[in-house]
């Protein structure tokens, strides 16, 4: 069996795996949320609307401050919807998850055994990004 036979074999494991269903409810539940993908449209709208006025030459600090504050608001509304909340929690398990298996992959591509290297990157930083494996 090839690399990317294993891969594939990999992908249908992680599709098997609780957190990538849970993540997969939570997704559709998201975007099945009327109200929600409204909230989302509107703030997406407001940011262009910024990104807008925020290009012209002669900006209008007033327009900026109040579609600022309109931003913020609706992405607080956004942010704790119920939907919202178990999305980037499951979210947030399946990027541990994903980090994990990345890890162990480059791990192993650097000559260290897949089978006994840690299941995560310690989180230590000498200062050096020389030899850093990466930031979280």
């Amino acid at each position: 069996m090839n690399v990317i036979e294993l891969a594939r074999q990999l992908g249908v494991a992680l599709q098997a795996d609780e957190r990538f269903k849970t993540f997969s409810v939570a997704k559709e539940n998201n975007d099945n949320d009327a109200e929600l993908q409204e909230k989302i449209a509107q703030f997406n709208d407001l940011r262009r609307q910024l990104n807008i006025e925020m290009s012209k030459e002669e900006k209008d600090a007033e327009a900026m401050k109040s579609l600022d504050g309109q931003i913020k608001n609706i992405y607080g509304e956004i942010m704790t919807r119920p939907s919202m909340i178990e999305y980037n929690k499951a979210r947030e398990a399946m990027d541990k998850l994903l980090d994990s298996v990345n890890f162990i992959i480059t791990m192993a591509a650097n000559g260290e055994d897949p089978m006994t290297c840690p299941e995560e990157q310690p989180h230590s930083c000498s200062g050096s990004c020389s030899t850093c494996g990466g930031c979280h």
